[in-house]
């Protein structure tokens, strides 16, 4: 047997990515056009990228927010294809030191769109130099130590800055005001999920009916990342059962071994609502304390686990701390604890101060 020389089998390399390219292929959409859900901020961004294009500027700075996974990234890159724009992408912790992100910016070229992801993360020092480059295009720099220490102003192609972010809360005031353009992403509807999984498996080369596209949609936490990653783990089950399309009742199978239930929810969020009914008493517990009981990270449970448990009614959030909902246990198949509602016990707590005070 002939060895195959570099050359071939970088050539083969090449074939077998390009194959996987082919077969796995991107599912984001890549025009406002094609992009599903969010209407009123995407017919919003039209008519703002419209106007920057016939003026011909650059669009003003944009901020979107929202949980993970609604498409924020996607969001940026679609702004920058309409504008007919370069894109830059980089992320809030990545930027450690203020040369960083002076080297980014003044590689820059006008109207080029700088997309930083996770902004909320970023360091103070670099979002000081980040101010006067939003405002004025203006690069403020200190060069050398010392007495021989020397100012240096640096001046910067007019460009776009897309920052995103999933805490808005913890963005600076000085930063969040510098955004003329403020966009919040929201959960998406089950229809919108519906046409996203319809589209995804065209491009995925994976046959679905109706009815599979709305099981997976309707597990998907209305999130379009996660229909997407349910989709193809769907798609590996029914192509090992050898069948030719993706049904309701293949779906559910498969969605059942994945421990996906039909809310949507997944173990680690059932393991979070079991650790507040059984080890904490239904709560209020604090977040720290959560953190501890399950092992995970403060991050992911205010950013990941908690927003879509609190939206479908089964968590609440409340001063004294987390408080599982009477759906919650519902849900979980307990039965809530016999005592007043933590908003009762706010009254009563009320009541009493102020009968104290006559």
């Amino acid at each position: 047997m002939a060895k195959k020389t570099p050359a071939a089998e970088t050539r083969a390399i090449a074939t077998v990515a390009q194959d996987a390219d082919v077969s796995d292929g991107s599912i984001r959409p890549r025009t406002l056009a094609e992009f599903v859900g969010q209407p009123k901020l995407v017919a919003n961004l039209k008519v703002f990228i419209e106007a920057a294009r016939e003026r011909q500027e650059p669009l003003d700075h944009v901020l979107l927010a929202g949980p993970p996974g609604l498409g924020k990234t996607t969001l940026a890159q679609i702004i920058s294809r309409e504008l007919g724009a370069n894109f830059r992408a980089t992320s809030g912790p990545v930027l450690a030191k203020a040369g960083d992100l002076a080297a980014i910016l003044t590689n820059l070229q006008e109207r080029d769109v700088l997309f930083i992801d996770e902004i909320h993360r970023l360091n103070p020092l670099v979002e000081e130099i980040l101010y006067p480059a939003m405002e004025d295009f203006e690069l403020d720099l200190v060069i050398g130590e010392g007495p021989s220490a020397r100012s240096v102003r640096i001046e910067l192609p007019r460009f776009t800055l897309i920052g995103a972010t999933t805490r808005t809360g913890l963005l600076a005031t000085p930063l969040r005001d510098r955004f003329g353009i403020p966009a919040r992403l929201n959960y998406y509807e089950i229809g919108d999920l519906i046409s996203i999984v319809e589209r995804a498996a065209v491009l995925l080369k994976a046959p679905i009916v109706p009815a599979g596209a709305a099981e997976i949609a309707r597990r998907s936490r209305g999130t379009p990342r996660v229909a997407g990653r349910l989709l193809r783990r769907v798609r590996d089950f029914a192509a090992v059962e050898g069948s030719s399309r993706i049904d309701a009742a293949i779906a559910d199978r498969a969605l059942t071994r994945l421990e996906v239930d039909g809310l949507g929810l997944d173990a680690m969020d059932r393991r979070y609502m079991r650790a507040i009914a059984e080890s904490f008493d239904g709560g209020p517990v604090g977040v720290e304390s959560l953190a501890a009981a399950l092992s995970e990270p403060r991050d992911s449970i205010e950013e990941i686990i908690e927003p879509f448990l609190i939206q479908q009614g089964l968590l609440q959030r409340t001063p004294r701390g987390r408080v599982l909902a009477p759906a919650g246990y519902v849900h979980l198949g307990l039965l809530p604890p016999r005592r007043p509602a933590i908003a009762q016990l706010d009254l009563i707590s009320e009541g009493t101060e102020a009968n104290a005070r006559k």
